[in-house]
C-alpha cells in the first residue's frame, strides 16, 4: 500500500477545521499537524491524536509535511503567510481576491521556485471549481458570453474582512444575487450587466463597545475589492443575534454561458452548486488538491499552479486505470 501523504494545516478558524473534518474521510492521506497563531494548548481538535503547535514553530517540520494546507484569510493572512511558508512547503491555498491574483501568483511561484515547492493558489469552488467552468464555456462556445452569479450565502473571504475594519467585534457577510439578472441570462439576452446590477451584499455586524458605527460602515461600504462597487447593507446586531440568526454558513451560485453555434442555434451551459457550507466545501476541494500538489512535487514540478495547470486525473484518489475503467 502506497505511503499516506502527510497534510499539515495552517490556521485553525472554520475552513481550518472543514479540512481537518475532510481529511478524516481521506485515507490516503494523514493529518500530521495544525498549527495556528493562538496558544496551541488551548485548541479543541476534532481528533485527539493529531498534535497542535504555534505557527512559528512549523519551520522545523518541513521534513514532516509533505503538503501543507492554508487556512488563512485572503485580506490580510495569505498575501504575508503565503510566500513565506511557500518557501518551507509545498502549499495549496484557498487566496479569493480575484483582482489580485496575478500579484499574489507571481509572489508564490517565486517562493516556491525558490524553495523546490509547489504552491498551488486559489483553490476552492470560485475561485476554482468555478473557474474551470468559465473556461470550458469560453473554450466550447466562443461566440457567447459568460456569467457568474454567486450566493446567496456567506462568503467567507468578505466576512473576514469585515472582521478586519476597526471596531467590529464580529461580522457575517451574504452575497445575493439579482433574480432579474439570473432570468435575462437564462433567457439567452445575453445582457451587458454591471458588478452592481449582478449582485447586493448585506453585512451583519457586532460592534466593538464603543465603536462609531457611522464610521464602521463608512469603511465598510467604501472598501476597495470586496464591497465599494456593490449596493452595500450594514445592519448592526447584538453577538447573540448574529449567533443566533447567522452561523450557519451556506453559500453556492451559478456559472452561465450563452452562445450560439452552427447556423445561428443557441446553446446554454449552467453549473451550479448549493451548499450547506461553505468553507467544509471549500475545505473539500483543498484536501483533493493537496493530492494533486503531493503529487506535482513527486514529479519533480516546482513553482506555483492554479486550478488550470492541474490534471483533473490528479484529484482521485483512483489509478488512472481506473478512472478510464470507471467515470470516462
Amino acid at each position: 500500500m502506497t505511503e499516506a501523504m502527510r497534510i499539515g494545516i495552517a490556521g485553525y478558524g472554520n475552513l481550518g477545521r472543514g479540512v481537518e473534518s475532510a481529511l478524516a474521510r481521506t485515507p490516503d492521506m494523514e493529518l500530521v499537524g495544525v498549527f495556528t497563531r493562538r496558544d496551541p494548548a488551548a485548541l479543541r481538535l476534532q481528533g485527539d491524536r493529531v498534535p497542535a503547535h504555534g505557527i512559528d514553530a512549523i519551520a522545523r517540520f518541513a521534513d514532516a509535511i509533505d503538503v501543507l494546507i492554508l487556512c488563512g484569510g485572503s485580506k490580510s493572512d495569505l498575501p504575508e503567510q503565503g510566500p513565506t511558508l511557500a518557501a518551507l512547503f509545498t502549499t495549496v491555498d484557498s487566496f479569493d481576491t480575484h483582482a489580485k491574483i496575478p500579484d499574489y501568483f507571481a509572489a508564490m511561484d517565486a517562493a516556491a521556485s525558490g524553495g523546490g515547492h509547489v504552491a498551488v493558489i486559489s483553490v476552492g469552488w470560485d475561485p476554482g471549481l468555478f473557474s474551470l467552468h468559465r473556461v470550458y464555456g469560453e473554450a466550447l462556445l466562443p461566440d457567447g458570453a459568460g456569467y457568474t452569479f454567486w450566493g446567496k450565502g456567506v462568503s467567507q473571504g468578505h466576512s473576514d474582512a469585515l472582521r478586519r475594519v476597526p471596531g467590529v467585534r464580529g461580522a457575517v457577510q451574504y452575497t445575493i444575487p439579482a433574480p432579474e439578472a439570473i432570468a435575462r441570462v437564462r433567457s439567452g439576452a445575453r445582457p451587458t450587466l454591471t458588478t452592481r446590477e449582478k449582485h447586493t451584499r448585506d453585512c451583519y455586524v457586532v460592534l466593538e463597545p464603543g465603536a462609531d458605527a457611522k464610521a464602521v460602515e463608512h469603511a465598510i461600504v467604501t472598501m476597495p475589492d470586496y464591497f465599494a462597487d456593490y449596493d452595500t447593507t450594514v445592519t448592526f446586531v447584538s453577538a447573540e443575534t448574529l449567533q443566533r440568526e447567522h452561523a450557519a454558513m451556506p453559500h453556492g451560485g451559478f456559472v452561465i454561458r450563452s452562445g450560439t453555434t452552427g447556423a445561428g442555434t443557441d446553446q446554454l451551459m449552467e453549473s451550479s452548486l448549493s451548499l450547506g457550507s461553505n468553507p467544509e466545501f471549500t475545505a473539500s476541494v483543498l484536501v483533493a488538491y493537496a493530492r494533486a500538489a503531493c503529487r506535482l512535487h513527486r514529479r519533480g514540478e516546482r513553482g506555483a499552479r492554479t486550478v488550470f495547470d492541474v490534471p483533473p486525473g490528479l484529484l482521485s484518489p483512483k489509478s488512472a486505470a481506473d478512472l478510464r475503467k470507471e467515470l470516462l
